[in-house]
Order: structure tokens, then C-alpha cells, then sequence
């Protein structure tokens, strides 16, 4: 029998159910679907409100406060070797909501790689599904790299696709993509060993734990905190390690340890300062030009320890970003982060899909990627204002999710009319570039630009990345592909 996790949706529900525990609530007799209940009610004890058995509580949509009882919600998948599709065992997984914040405590996949989730979801009165309800799944295996990760992004999990399974008398979500193939690991970066511990604080679920120091010129390994702060990092190489920990509103000691070759336990981060007041900050602006009116965009940190410089992204803490996590890009001018614990970030404005790039013409100012060093505390302004421009919207493959391709695929994205010319480049899903074409042709009178890919041969099974950049006659780049787009795999 598989264990099955039980994970609560939102991030923000701890205060909820603070304020949900202290009412003095006189109801003993279990509620049937669409009656209600209070989450912190023991049903042995009875004291309270409490679903019968074989119901979960949870929140009403659009409420404070307020749950209600429905059919138990979960998500069935598997872990498996991308190019070999073979099961892995021992994998972990978790769940996200919407803001990006794990749900609960991490799933291990069983001997065939299965897992199971129960998930808390918002409801409807009377105890179904909210309408809009989505969650993302995020796996970590020893000699893999984590998902989501490089120019991999997971895509939303929708609720709505649910089906109740009289068996079992819960709904499940299972399909395409609760099935998560992850990619193994170059040779110098699989071994190691496993770094286990426990976030500190209040609130440390979402905390992105990072190992830092040992990867030499590589991305360090990393891994992510459930709802309890217990976290896991593999394939931690030998060397002098500081372990840091990254959360909005939660400022953590890192700790140092010798990494050699046995697992490492209980490396744990304690909490220093928490409550986005009592924390770091970093602001800044940007400036929208050659874009299409009330166009707006996000700012998100990276950590500079797990930036990919090739493909200029990298994984994004928990709540390192304006507008507040999952709420749409908003940001037209002036940004603010608050919350931002001690260190050095890359700061990537238009990184996220909203038709605009950071403009890449480096002959003009306010175009370079920006580094800030944020000390325990300290608020701190990004010194030069970002230029941000309209996109080349891509086409196929991969204009709005990865796409199936052939091994000699056809690139194909929007016409800059002010350009002599474009570069082309892709990129494995490890960040490296595998080819590039310097001299692609302006076109005149077409909307749209097909270049046929003519590098070695790519490797079924994988994922990769096109970009293109226009440029004028003085080979200035004027635009490009944005950061998230353009993904495929080959079939």
C-alpha cells in the first residue's frame, strides 16, 4: 500500500486556521458534504464541527475562515527516467499552489515510482471544486537533475480535470502531465552525497535550500522545504559547504559543514529575523519603450549561486518577487520586494511569459543584468533602471508550452520590421549551447521567420530551447524571443 501525504493548499492558511482554532464552536455531529468544519477539530475528541469519515475539510473559496467538507482531492503519478522511461524509486515530490508555495510534506516514490497526493482545494458552498483551481509539481532524485529546472518550467495541473473514482471514494487527478521524467545528471555532477535538515521559523515551507561553495563553476545543488521545513539536497560534492536558506520574510544563519563522502544529517538553519519588517528589501524601476500601450511585468531574485549564466535564469525563491507571488505582472515603473533575506542576486526583469524582453541592446544604458548585494536588514536599491521592449513572439515550437518535435525542427518566430538580420541559438537542457546560426537573413514582406536547424544531431527524448535576437545593420540586437518560450522535446 503506497502512503499517501495529505497537503494544504495556500501558503497563508496557517493564519486562517489560527483564527478558525480559537472560535468557540458548538457542533459535535459530523457534517455531510457541503456542511461545515474546522480544520484543528480531533473528530475522536468531537468538540466541534468535523467532517464523517472519508471527507476532508477544507477552505470556501473566496472566504475567510470558513470550510466545509467535500470528497478528499488527490493527485496519482509516477517519476521516471526521461530518455529511458524507466521508474525511479526514492524520487521526492511535491505539490505547489498557485503562488508557488509547497503544499504540504514531500511525497516518496515507491519501487514501480509512484506516488500519491491528497491535496487540500478551495471549494464551492456546497462542497465541489472551485472553478479555478491549480496546482505544480516540483522532484528531486539522486543523479537528476530537479524538475523544474534549466529551461524546463512545469505547466498547471487543473483540478477542473478531476475524476471521482467510486473505488477509492476520492477525486483524482492523473494524466500526462502528474507523469515526471527528469534528466540524469552529467557525470562530474551525479555521486555526491545527501544533505538533509530543517528550515527554522514560523512559516519555512518554500524555502530554497541551497549548497553553495562546492560546485566550482557550476549551478550549486539545491533543493526545496515542505510545510515542517524539513528539506533534502543530492548530489552535494565534496568540498567546504554553506548551506543558505532563501524565503521571503524569513532571514536565516547559514551553517557550514565538510562535505566528504557520507550523507549529512541534520543540517539544519536556524531562524534569525522573520516577518517581511524585520527583513531585507530591494526596489528599483523599469521603463517599458517600443512596446504595445499598458503593457506590464514582473521582477523576480535569483540567488547568484544557482544562476545559469548561459540561459540567464535560475531557480526563484519563494516570494522573491513584484507583484506578490501569483498575482499577474503589474509593474510598469517603480518595484519593490520586500522580505528579501541576506545575499547576492541576480535581478531579471520581464523573465516571466508577458510578450516583453529586457531590451538586449548592450551599446545603450539601462540594458545589463543587474547584481544586488542585500545585507541582514538592509534595504537596497538597484542602481540602474531596466529598459524593457516588446518581444519576438515565437511561433512553433513552443510558443505557449513545450512542444513534440523532429530531430531537424524549423524555428519559427515573429518578423522584426526594423531588422537587416537575426541570430538563432539552442540550447540543451542542461544550459549549454549545442548551435547557433549568426547569419539568418532579414525578410521582407513575410510575418514571421522560418530558420530549418541544421546542428548535431539532437537527442531523443530531451528537451531543448531556441532563441533568436533581431539585429540592425550595425549588428546591434534590437529584440528577442522571451526567456521562457521556445521549448521542445524531440520525439
Amino acid at each position: 500500500m503506497r502512503k499517501i501525504l495529505v497537503l494544504t493548499y495556500g501558503s497563508m492558511l496557517t493564519i486562517g486556521l489560527a483564527s478558525c482554532g480559537e472560535k468557540q464552536l458548538d457542533v459535535t455531529e459530523p457534517s455531510e458534504k457541503g456542511g461545515p468544519c474546522d480544520p484543528l477539530i480531533d473528530p475522536a475528541t468531537a468538540n466541534g464541527p468535523h467532517c464523517v469519515e472519508g471527507l476532508a475539510c477544507d477552505p470556501v473559496d473566496g472566504e475567510t475562515d470558513v470550510w466545509v467538507c467535500g470528497e478528499p482531492l488527490q493527485i496519482h503519478g509516477m517519476v521516471i527516467d526521461l530518455q529511458t522511461g524507466e521508474p525511479l524509486e526514492g524520487a521526492l515530490v511535491n505539490g505547489q499552489d498557485r503562488t508557488g508555495a509547497p503544499l504540504g510534506e514531500v511525497a516518496v516514490t515507491d519501487a514501480m515510482g509512484h506516488y500519491e497526493l491528497q491535496v487540500s482545494a478551495p471549494r464551492q458552498p456546497d462542497g465541489e471544486l472551485a472553478s479555478d483551481v491549480n496546482y505544480t509539481l516540483q522532484a528531486f532524485a539522486r543523479d537528476y537533475l530537479p524538475f523544474p529546472s534549466g529551461i524546463r518550467v512545469a505547466l498547471p495541473i487543473h483540478a477542473a480535470e478531476a475524476a471521482y473514482d467510486e473505488e477509492l471514494k476520492v477525486s483524482v487527478i492523473e494524466g500526462p502531465l502528474t507523469t515526471v521524467g527528469l534528466v540524469m545528471l552529467p557525470d562530474a555532477l551525479r555521486g555526491g552525497v545527501t544533505v538533509t535538515g530543517t528550515v527554522g521559523g514560523v512559516d519555512p515551507g518554500g524555502t530554497l535550500v541551497v549548497a553553495e561553495g562546492v560546485s566550482g563553476d557550476a549551478v550549486a545543488q539545491y533543493g526545496v522545504a515542505d510545510r515542517t521545513g524539513a528539506y533534502t539536497i543530492f548530489n552535494v560534492q565534496a568540498g567546504e559547504a554553506s548551506v543558505r536558506g532563501y524565503r521571503r520574510g524569513l532571514e536565516l544563519a547559514a551553517t557550514a559543514t565538510t562535505v566528504a563522502a557520507a550523507d549529512l544529517e541534520k543540517v539544519d538553519l536556524m531562524a534569525v529575523a522573520e516577518g517581511e519588517e524585520n527583513v531585507g528589501a530591494v526596489s528599483g524601476t523599469v521603463q517599458i519603450v517600443n512596446a504595445p500601450g499598458e503593457s506590464v511585468t514582473s521582477v523576480v531574485l535569483v540567488p547568484v549561486s544557482v544562476f545559469n549564466a548561459t540561459l540567464e535564469r535560475g531557480p526563484v525563491p519563494f516570494g522573491l518577487r513584484s507583484p506578490d507571488p501569483g498575482v499577474e505582472p503589474d509593474v510598469t515603473g517603480t518595484f519593490r520586494i520586500p522580505g528579501v533575506p541576506a545575499g547576492t542576486y541576480k535581478v531579471l526583469a520581464a523573465f516571466e511569459n508577458d510578450r516583453l524582453v529586457r531590451d538586449p541592446d548592450s551599446s545603450i544604458g539601462g540594458t545589463e543584468l543587474q547584481e544586488v548585494t542585500v545585507a541582514a536588514g538592509e534595504a537596497v536599491t538597484v542602481d540602474a533602471g531596466f529598459k524593457i521592449t516588446e518581444a519576438l513572439a515565437v511561433v512553433a515550437p513552443g510558443a505557449e508550452e513545450p512542444t513534440a518535435t523532429s530531430a531537424t525542427p524549423t524555428f519559427e518566430f515573429a518578423d522584426d520590421s526594423s531588422e537587416k538580420g537575426y541570430i538563432v541559438r539552442v540550447f540543451d537542457v542542461f544550459g549549454e549551447l549545442v548551435w547557433e546560426n549568426a547569419m539568418v537573413p532579414g525578410v521582407s514582406g513575410a510575418k514571421t521567420v522560418g530558420v530549418p536547424y541544421e546542428g548535431p544531431a539532437l537527442t531523443k527524448g530531451l528537451y531543448y530551447q531556441f532563441r533568436a535576437i533581431s539585429l540592425n545593420g550595425d549588428g546591434v540586437p534590437l529584440s528577442a524571443t522571451e526567456d521562457l518560450r521556445g521549448v521542445f522535446v524531440v520525439e
